[in-house]
């Protein structure tokens, strides 16, 4: 068995290798991932978010709009955080500012009450 460890002794060392580039590329690669992983998904999503708070702070009395469970209501009522939502004739909701959607144009509620 001496054999075959004097062999192993016996090979060369391996070439030293060029660290530098290979560190650049990689700096350069992950900066360009991250960069492009804000434009494509960060930014947007905050646009997004902003839009969404300004609807909310513009929202008032008589507004009519969607919740995020997918009801029509019309604002009766607002209460800090809270808001009246009127669904049906008589029937009213409170509901959390947040779950409310998006807003819906005047004479939506009217029109979807009629084909009801």
């Amino acid at each position: 068995m001496d054999f075959l460890i004097a062999t192993a002794m016996a090979q060369e060392p391996p070439p030293p290798q060029a660290g530098g580039g290979d560190l650049i590329f990689f700096m350069v690669f992950t900066a360009l991932l991250v960069g492009m992983f804000y434009l494509l998904l960060i930014r947007p999503q905050r646009k997004r978010m902003q839009e969404h708070q300004q609807m909310l702070q513009g929202l008032q009395e008589g507004d009519e709009v969607v919740t995020n469970g997918g009801e029509l209501g019309r604002i009766t009522g607002v209460d800090g955080d809270f808001f009246t939502l009127e669904v049906a004739k008589g029937v009213e909701w409170r509901v959390k500012r947040d779950f409310i959607a998006r807003v819906m144009p005047a004479g939506t509620v009217d029109e979807t009450r009629s084909r009801a």
